[in-house]
């Protein structure tokens, strides 16, 4: 194999790219030698990859009957972690139009490269990141104002933060790329794309509008979480995330990280500390035993575990209900009301925000 030339990317990073790379080989071997495709018959629909849950997400939803949708991330896999298979490469080069967020996945973006689709739709075009990387040095924070603290790792794989479906505003202004991208690749149906486009942005208004409502009256605007993957909504809702790691789920706190999100929780009377579904808990759980706090689910949707029970919408209003219960803000209506298609979420019950657990 072609020796991969160190450009400061991460171990995981450069084993992913190898890994592709072979993948890749593999898969133009098949084509050159007349194999059958690996691509899913669309059986007459837009033939879509998704390169991760939020992306698949907004296939469905504006495509609906009109496309098959391959996510090339499994249901409770961390999309971090993946490493395309020969099989799914060639999915990726047979399809009609790919929706992916560049610099997340590399071997997605590879793949992505040596694709002949004329339909690629990268997320960070519609909705260019922003840096929310923890840099050395620096005291804990983050939040509306851009300041961060420190964890001494850098998330090498991307050059700002990729977590920009969590921000609904900037989700809706995916949707609206997704749909223009859809009608260009299958005109025949593009008055339908435009009316799901408009649907779907319409409700992505309503939930945000839910968490304006639902947040105004917090009383604390600082909460602590595992992972910084939350930037985008707290510069949006004028929070401030104290993460104990960095953007990357992987990195390692340094103590004087540790020593600051912990000073921060002190000062700003936080009352929770938040760990998400696809990665261990341990830390956070003794960062809040450290601290006497509890812990609770903030679900950053980087993939969801049950798609037959939720979607997107559901999960973000969960996340809602979460935050107004650890941030001290009334409940009401917020974050329990479904739209249309979308089952009502229940609020946060005694369950989802439990006292961390004991020696």
């Amino acid at each position: 194999m072609i020796g991969l030339p160190r450009l400061g990317l991460s171990r995981r990073t450069r084993r992913s790219i190898a890994l592709g790379t072979t993948a890749l080989a593999a898969s133009l071997a098949l084509t050159a030698c007349g194999g059958s495709s690996s691509a899913d018959s669309g059986g007459g629909r837009l033939k879509v990859v998704a390169s991760f849950y939020p992306m698949e997400f907004l296939a469905q939803q504006i495509g609906k009957e009109h496309v098959a949708v391959t996510d090339l991330t499994a249901a409770g896999v961390e999309p971090h972690d993946l490493e395309l298979t020969a099989k799914q490469v060639g999915t990726v080069q047979k399809a009609d139009a790919i929706i992916y967020l560049k610099g997340l996945q590399p071997t997605v973006d590879q793949a992505v490269a040596q694709s002949s689709s004329k339909h690629k739709i990268d997320a960070t075009a519609a909705s260019p990141l922003v840096d929310h990387h923890l840099d050395e040095g620096t005291e804990a924070g983050g939040g509306a104002d851009g300041a961060h603290g420190a964890d001494g790792h850098k998330h090498e794989d991307t050059a700002g933060d990729p977590h920009i479906w969590l921000d609904p505003t900037r989700y809706a202004a995916i949707a609206k790329s997704v749909g223009d991208e859809f009608a260009k690749a299958d005109p025949a149906h593009a008055e339908d794309y435009r009316k799901n486009t408009d649907e779907l942005v319409g409700k992505l208004t309503a939930l945000d509008q839910q968490f304006r409502d639902g947040l105004k009256d917090a009383g604390t605007r600082t909460f602590v979480t595992s992972h910084a993957a939350f930037g985008y909504l707290a510069d949006h809702y004028g929070l401030t995330q104290v993460a104990i790691n960095g953007v990357d789920p992987e990195s390692e706190p340094t103590p004087a990280r540790l020593a600051a999100v912990q000073k921060a929780a002190r000062d700003n009377g936080v009352t929770t500390v938040f760990f998400e579904t696809l990665v261990s808990p341990k830390l956070a759980d003794t960062v809040a035993k450290d601290l006497g706090l509890k812990t609770a689910v903030l679900d950053p949707l980087e993939g969801v575990k049950d798609p037959a029970k939720d979607d997107y919408l559901t999960v973000m209003k969960q996340n809602l209900a979460n935050l107004q219960a650890a941030l001290g803000a009334p409940a009401g209506t917020a974050g329990t009301t479904g739209t249309a298609g979308t089952a009502p979420t229940a609020p946060a019950t005694a369950d989802a925000t439990t006292p961390a657990p004991a020696n």
